[in-house]
């Protein structure tokens, strides 16, 4: 009988994010006769994923919300490594933090320890001193380690090699479909002469969503019959309503949550804007591309992410007014069509990129 070598990724939830996605686009793909994926997250309640994990054969465990400062975490952490040595890999995914889950895997004798940059930057408040602080360790105790991209890999690891696994996707999901896009405005009664600009994020102040509210306010007033798609749940979603109610925007502010359908959605919408502080790589903005869909992003978010001709960069101080004029021209001026060529030449595809994961877990297994 194969062994298989099971690889435990250390997350905060498996809701339906950036980086959550993208580890889901691996796992679908990768042999599951020779690699599991498990999953330690950080919460007590069901995540989006879950389900669908444990219909893969994956397993899920849980210990509280992630205190660095906290004995009482530390103590839990370490007793799930020693109650757990048939893991041979762990996979973090807690940015800055991640130095603490490798401390405790090394401790207890977990020989391949990979930590995975998926951002270029944080918030900066009281608790980013706290990480910096705890990020300079990462490199001591990781064996491997792993980025969405160049500037988030400089940015996390601050010197040490590390390899860029790319933000894969299933390309063929995202082909430009007239008839799903028909169908998805027909859905959400949105007439075929309404322009939908679309974002797909979770709601807090990295994506900033105020901002992007005041360019469609703006927009809405040069063209009436305009739509805003958001897709997405978070802390902030309630304030943002709040705004779009205030602006007298409700009719036209569309507020899908999360969803399993993105790719479905993206084929509705007509530009994507996305207007972040900072990101690692979006996957979100490697789908929309894959849709066929032009795209304005800030300036703050990698080059790397541009694959097709049609993505767009503005500064976050431009006012309302450059932004809405941008994404009108852009509008107006482009005829969309099938891009998935662009995507999979760029090295996107998720097949390609799930195998090569897989052949280095079980050669470094191998190695042993």
């Amino acid at each position: 009988m194969v062994k298989i070598t099971r690889v435990l990724h250390i997350v905060t939830t498996m809701n339906r994010g950036g980086l959550e996605t993208m580890l889901m686009n691996y796992y679908r793909y990768i042999d599951h006769t020779k690699v599991q994926f498990d999953f330690l997250v950080h919460r007590d309640f069901e995540s989006d994923y879950d389900k669908e994990i444990l219909s893969l054969g994956g397993k899920i465990y849980h210990l509280p919300r992630l205190n660095p400062l906290s004995m009482d975490y530390r103590k839990q952490l370490d007793k799930f490594f020693k109650e757990h040595q048939e893991y041979e890999i762990i996979h973090v995914h807690q940015d800055c933090l991640s130095s603490i889950a490798l401390k405790y895997a090394k401790k207890n004798d977990i020989p391949i320890r990979i930590a995975h940059a998926h951002n270029t930057g944080q918030d900066k408040n009281i608790k980013y001193l706290v990480k910096s602080f705890y990020m300079r360790s990462i490199s001591k105790y990781a064996t491997h380690l792993f980025a969405c991209g160049i500037e988030a890999g400089d940015w996390m690891f601050r010197g040490s090699d590390y390899t860029v696994l790319n933000n894969a996707i299933d390309i063929k999901k995202f082909i430009y479909n007239e008839n799903i896009r028909d169908e998805i405005r027909n859905r959400f009664n949105i007439a075929k002469n309404e322009i939908v600009i679309g974002h797909v994020g979770r709601f807090n102040s990295q994506k900033n969503h105020e901002f992007l509210i005041n360019i469609f306010n703006e927009i809405h007033k040069l063209v009436s019959n305009s739509k805003l798609m958001l897709v997405g749940t978070g802390n902030l979603q309630n304030l943002i309503k709040e705004k779009v109610k205030e602006l007298g925007l409700e009719d036209n502010v569309l507020f899908l949550g999360n969803r399993s359908d993105v790719n479905e959605l993206m084929q509705a919408m007509d530009i994507f804007v996305f207007p972040s502080h900072y990101e690692g790589l979006p996957v979100t903005l490697i789908e929309a591309q894959a849709s066929g869909l032009p795209i304005i992003k800030s300036n703050s978010i990698s080059e790397q992410c541009v694959i097709t001709p049609n993505v767009y960069s503005l500064s976050l101080s431009d006012n309302v007014q450059k932004w809405s004029q941008k994404i009108l021209e852009t509008y107006k001026d482009y005829q969309r069509n099938d891009t998935s060529s662009y995507i999979k030449d760029a090295g996107f595809d998720i097949e390609r990129n799930a195998k090569w994961l897989q052949n280095l877990y079980l050669g470094e297994v191998k190695k042993l």
